[in-house]
């Protein structure tokens, strides 16, 4: 394995989130701060508890997923579409460096970035709100896996795209949507049976629910069901991606 390849891709992308700190970082957290302060301060006293939690508490693991998934998938789109807009791809691609190796390079980078700012969400969520997490371990292995598997689909939509218009069309009409309606901020045991069912086709649902799960030990679905929903996808995005390097798909044209 060329490692050192790997660290070239990895510490360029990263060192594009330095460069654009208040765009990359400060932002996310100040967006997510803000609906703490309308839902978790302002709503949340005039909500009823949800599983035994208060609606503060309930909405962390969701806003954090929504940050997380969001992010994710901009994060590795736009770090490979870009050389493939400015051309430089075919650098990358000539280089001594498989396809493994490059996508560790970008999604990797892409998921450090989304865990990093996770993680500040995280803890700036306790300024506002009061709550335990009940499995640190799997919250800890639900956010990776997230991480890494919408970064996979970010890489994917990234050399999908031929556009800037393309790059946004899947996250703001797809992703953050079905976020919004995936139990970000209300379990899904609230909605009348015939929607509850429905709802039941959103893959966000379950993503939500099991870190939801790590968090206060209740959740909307089986855990078993959510974490097995969260490898099922991480397995198709890693088939598609090797699919497109042994194409060449939209890489070499």
């Amino acid at each position: 394995m060329n490692l050192y390849a790997i660290r070239a891709i990895y510490v360029f992308e990263m060192s594009r989130t330095w460069r654009t700190l208040l765009q990359s970082i400060v932002a996310p957290v100040i967006s997510t701060s803000l609906y703490f302060i309308v839902f978790g301060g302002a709503v949340g006293p005039h909500m009823n508890a949800i599983n035994g939690v208060s609606y503060g508490a309930f909405i962390v693991p969701g806003l954090i997923m929504l940050s997380l998934l969001t992010l994710s998938v901009a994060n590795a789109s736009f770090g490979i579409y870009f050389p493939r807009f400015a051309g430089t791809i075919y650098e990358i691609l000539s280089a001594p460096a498989s396809p493994f190796e490059i996508v560790c390079g970008y999604v990797g980078a892409a998921a450090s970035k989304s865990i990093m700012i996770g993680v500040i969400i995280l803890v700036t969520a306790r300024f506002f709100v009061a709550f335990d997490i009940a499995h640190p371990v799997w919250m800890a292995s639900f956010l990776i896996l997230t991480s890494f598997a919408f970064s996979l689909f970010g890489f994917i939509l990234g050399i999908w795209a031929d556009g800037f218009e393309k790059l946004q069309l899947v996250p703001l009409l797809i992703v953050t949507p079905l976020t919004f309606l995936g139990g970000t901020f209300y379990s899904i045991d609230m909605l009348p049976p015939f929607w509850r069912t429905v709802t039941l086709a959103n893959p966000v649902v379950y993503l939500v629910s099991g870190f939801r799960w790590s968090f206060f030990g209740a959740s909307d679905v089986g855990v078993g069901v959510s974490l097995g929903m969260t490898v099922v996808f991480l397995i198709l995005c890693l088939i598609i991606v090797s699919w497109i390097f042994r194409t060449g798909y939209r890489l070499r044209a």
